[in-house]
């Protein structure tokens, strides 16, 4: 059996526990969420250093499947260890399952992926663009709220975006994770729910300009890459003028410097 072989066969057997575990996570949840979250966070607070292990392990499977949003587990750690352990945590475990789930993705489809756009143009400089602008795609797609985390590290890992721009983009989510940190403290110490809510605004506002943001400059690339119409339409000539007519007026023709025989 070749390497590339058994290293999709690894990927493909992960992918199966993650789903598994969060198709099981999710039930349980959906039967009892909030008797089941709140005795899965004593039982952590209490037996501290196996907790956060398997705290840990469980925001790894949470960012890998997608079955709940990642911000609760945030929440979770913020209202549990407080802010500094919490959002250890949480940013450790954040960055570990978006690296997992990016293995899993190359390993698993982006070989096809290279096969299917090889004979397309058009999707080939849409990956060109994709992998020059990484940082920037990265960045805007973990900072809006309407891409779910786990969809889009399967999809960035069926792109050319290299693993170092991949990284990068993806500590651009650490702030708003650190947000959610401090609004599980704040809802933990017994707090009004006022004292709270300038956070969860600003935490709305700061992923309504990068969707913004992403909805611009996504759209700016489909252009480019002759996938979307232009996104500033030429100048029609106007009736009676052909396209390549100049709408300047001819100037005059300028007399003769030589003296005319007559």
């Amino acid at each position: 059996m070749s390497r590339a072989l058994r290293m999709k066969l690894a990927a493909a057997v992960l992918l199966g526990i993650v789903m598994l575990t969060g198709t099981i996570l999710a039930g349980a949840g959906l039967s009892d969420l909030t008797g089941g979250m709140r005795a899965a966070l004593g039982w952590a607070q209490a037996t501290r250093g196996v907790g956060w292990i398997a705290f840990a392990a469980l925001q790894v499977v949470v960012v890998t499947s997608g079955v709940l949003p990642a911000s609760l587990a945030g929440i979770a750690a913020g209202a549990v260890y407080g802010v500094p352990l919490g959002f250890g945590l949480a940013a450790s475990s954040t960055m570990a399952g978006a690296l997992v789930t990016l293995t899993i993705s190359r390993s698993l489809a982006r070989e096809w992926v290279e096969r299917f756009i090889r004979r397309r143009p058009r999707l080939q400089d849409l990956d060109r663009m994709l992998a020059r602008d990484g940082v920037r795609m990265v960045c805007l797609l973990r900072l809006s709220p309407v891409m779910p985390f786990a969809a889009t590290s399967y999809a960035l890992g069926l792109s050319s975006v290299s693993l170092r721009d991949y990284l990068i983009g993806t500590t651009a989510s650490l702030p708003a994770l650190l947000g959610y940190v401090v609004l599980g403290r704040i809802t933990a110490m017994g707090l009004a729910a006022g004292e709270a809510g300038w956070l969860h605004w600003g935490l709305l506002g700061i992923g309504a300009i990068a969707t913004a943001g992403l909805t611009l400059r996504l759209g700016q690339l489909l252009s480019r890459a002759r996938i979307l119409p232009p996104l500033r339409a030429p100048l029609r000539a106007g009736p009676g003028l052909s396209r390549d007519a100049n709408p300047v007026a001819p100037a005059a023709p300028r007399e003769s410097a030589v003296p005319s025989d007559r």
